[in-house]
């Protein structure tokens, strides 16, 4: 079973931000408080669709084809993954004036 990334505090539900990052290479660590990119605020289900999204060019079609759905299905999953983006994006661009 693989764990998911977490993107919530499990104590009161707030975004969580990096602390720390580490070169897996040489062991050097920057410490800091990071946001995450806009992208890894997703779930991880529309990442995944987002991967396969590129992979195919852009197509819904092939999309439709590949999860075996309707283009309409398709396109509505994409609407509301840009939806959530530009959520993500507004909240990642008011953090970023403070």
């Amino acid at each position: 079973m693989s764990k998911s990334f977490p993107l919530n505090c499990p104590s009161c539900s707030a975004k969580l931000k990096v602390k720390s990052l580490t070169c897996s290479q040489c062991g050097t660590s920057v410490d800091g408080l990071f946001d995450l990119p806009p992208l890894a605020s997703l779930s991880a289900d529309d990442q995944m669709f987002i991967l396969h999204f590129v992979k195919f060019s852009g197509s819904n079609k092939d999309m439709a084809k590949h999860l075996n759905l309707s283009y309409p299905t398709v396109r509505n999953m994409l609407d509301d993954i840009i939806e959530r983006i530009s959520i993500i994006e507004n909240t990642y661009n008011k953090t970023k004036e403070k």
